[in-house]
């Protein structure tokens, strides 16, 4: 008989990591919150509040908040990683003694690991070889899914059983769950929008215009697809949730992070002056698209795939190339079919 799921630990105590707690709480799961700093942990038990992450929103009381890695995730029916993407391996190598072989493991990052070129989950498969793995992404800015406002996400999963039990698990009325085998395109979608958002925003800072932004999300989406198919991804998953959803969501609002650095970098601030400035915002979050650019480009050079957008943001926030420069080459590209 299979186990019927009721306890989850989610790993990263940021904004993702707790809004899911807390989804996961309304959907009548027991979650236990793990957080790197003991700061959050203190404050989510004695306000019932994450303030540094996700400030004014009041957790639910099932949520237990600890320290203790290997405690949160021992027993667990199920374990949720929400690390930054670039921390995914080293979180799950220091808990991997102790979780089961049989326990579903779901990735809740977005990103390409920077040094391997992997996606999240080859990572975790690498690491925990006896796991099923399980991947949730698509459209959502955490403080509204902290909220209950609605939000549909996918579920990427190989195993179409294990996809079924866990989407029957954490869904709500308000937190609908579309189910995909197809693991590796649902994880492209997640990775290569943040890189995008950072383009349109730095379009935006620049004052270039609404039809600039509209032609870098469109052009930004025929990249994902191109990069989603070569990793052995299907085109029809990134026009869903986690590809044309998380991207016009997003390239649209500067509640994205990687939005709002793009369009401080666009007005000509440098990079570590916008995550400094208090009213940015950026001082405690990690900006996904910052690393991605990178991590993004070298995976995309290796499969041979032409990324021109995603290359000239990893130009200007690594390589220092000038806004107006890259823009107008950019511009300057041969006019081709689409």
């Amino acid at each position: 008989m299979t186990k019927k799921i009721e306890s989850v630990a989610v790993i990263g105590a940021g904004a993702w990591g707790t809004a899911l707690a807390q989804s996961f709480a309304r959907a009548g799961l027991t979650p236990t919150l793990w957080a790197h700093e003991d700061t959050t942990v203190r404050e989510i038990a004695a306000r019932r509040e994450n303030p540094v992450y996700l400030r004014d929103v009041p957790l639910d009381p099932a949520i237990a908040a600890t320290t203790d890695l290997k405690g949160a995730v021992a027993g667990k029916d199920v374990v949720v990683w929400a690390t930054p993407a670039q921390h995914l391996r080293s979180t799950v190598a220091m808990a991997e003694s102790a979780l089961f072989d049989d326990v579903p493991v779901v990735i809740a990052s977005k990103g390409v690991e920077e040094l391997s070129g992997m996606l999240m989950s080859e990572v975790v498969a690498q690491v925990l070889p006896g796991n099923p793995i399980a991947v949730l992404t698509g459209p959502t800015f955490a403080r509204e899914l902290a909220v209950g406002k609605p939000a549909a996400l996918k579920l990427a999963c190989a195993d179409a059983e294990l996809a079924a039990r866990l989407a029957a698990a954490i869904a709500t009325p308000a937190f609908r769950v579309y189910r995909t085998d197809d693991v590796a395109g649902a994880q492209i979608g997640g990775a290569v929008k943040n890189v995008v958002a950072l383009a349109c925003g730095i379009v935006e800072g620049r004052g270039l215009g609404d039809n600039a932004r509209a032609a870098l999300m469109t052009r930004g989406l025929a990249e994902m697809v191109r990069l989603g198919v070569a990793k052995g991804g299907r085109a029809e998953t990134l026009m869903g949730l986690s590809g044309l959803g998380d991207l016009a969501l997003t390239c649209n609002n500067d509640q994205s992070r990687n939005m709002r650095l793009g369009i401080a970098i666009g007005s000509g601030m440098s990079r570590l002056d916008a995550v400094a400035h208090p009213e940015l915002g950026l001082r405690h979050a990690v900006v996904e698209g910052v690393e991605g650019a990178s991590s993004v480009g070298e995976l995309a050079r290796k499969l041979g795939v032409e990324m021109p957008i995603c290359a000239a943001v990893e130009a200007i926030l690594h390589r220092g190339a000038d806004v107006d420069a890259t823009v107008t080459a950019l511009l300057a590209r041969p006019l081709r079919e689409e």
